[in-house]
C-alpha cells in the first residue's frame, strides 16, 4: 500500500525520487510535508518552479514537466528505519513503475537511498553512469531538514547544478489558471 500518492505522468522531464514518505507527509497525504523539509524551497530557489510551492500544490509540478515518487512506499519516522531488503525491493518497484512513463531524468534525493536501493556503494552526489528504466540518473542531496551537510543555499546550488546540466528551462508551460508566478 502506498500511503502517499505519486505525482506522475508520462514523458516528464524529471521525476524527483525521495527515499520514503515521512510519517507527517503520509498523514497529510502530500509529499515533503514534514516541517523543516527543504524540498519546496530548493525547487524554487534553483529555478525548477516559478514560485514557492506548498506540499498541497504538488500537482502543480506536472505542467512544469516534474513529478514526485519514492523508492520505498512505506512511511517511517526516518529512513534509517528501513531494512536493506526494503530498499532493494523498492528499487525494483521504482524501475517497474517508471519504465512505462518514460521520464527523461530520475533525480534521487539522497545518496544513501540510491546506494542501498541499487547496490552502488561508491555513488556520490551528481550524475550517475547508466540508466534506470531508460532515464538518466542524477543523485541530489536529501532535502530533509536533518541533512546538516547541505544548508539551504548549498542544497539549492546542487539542485541548480542538476537543472542546468539537464537543460531544464523554466517555463516548460504555464501553471494552471489561478496560479500566478
Amino acid at each position: 500500500m502506498n500511503p502517499l500518492p505519486d505525482v506522475l505522468a508520462e514523458d516528464l522531464d524529471v521525476v524527483f525520487v525521495g527515499i520514503n514518505p515521512g510519517l507527517t507527509s503520509a498523514a497529510r497525504g502530500h509529499s515533503f510535508a514534514t516541517p523543516g523539509n527543504r524540498m519546496w524551497p530548493a525547487l524554487h530557489r534553483s529555478g525548477f518552479t516559478p514560485r514557492l510551492l506548498r506540499p498541497e500544490d504538488e500537482r502543480d509540478l506536472l505542467p512544469l514537466g516534474l513529478g514526485l515518487t519514492t523508492i520505498v512506499r512505506r512511511a517511517t519516522s526516518k529512513a534509517a528505519d528501513l531494512a536493506t531488503g526494503e530498499y532493494v525491493a523498492g528499487g525494483r518497484d521504482l524501475v517497474a513503475r517508471m519504465a512505462p512513463l518514460r521520464p527523461r531524468w530520475l533525480a534521487l534525493l539522497g545518496v544513501t537511498g540510491y546506494r542501498r536501493a541499487f547496490g552502488v556503494p561508491g555513488a556520490t552526489i551528481g550524475p550517475q553512469p547508466g540508466r534506470l528504466a531508460g532515464a538518466r540518473v542524477w543523485v541530489l542531496p536529501n532535502p530533509s531538514g536533518l541533512n546538516a551537510h547541505y544548508p539551504p543555499e548549498a542544497l539549492a546550488a546542487e539542485f541548480t547544478r542538476f537543472r542546468l546540466a539537464a537543460c531544464i528551462r523554466y517555463p516548460r508551460t504555464a501553471l494552471p489558471s489561478g496560479h500566478d508566478a
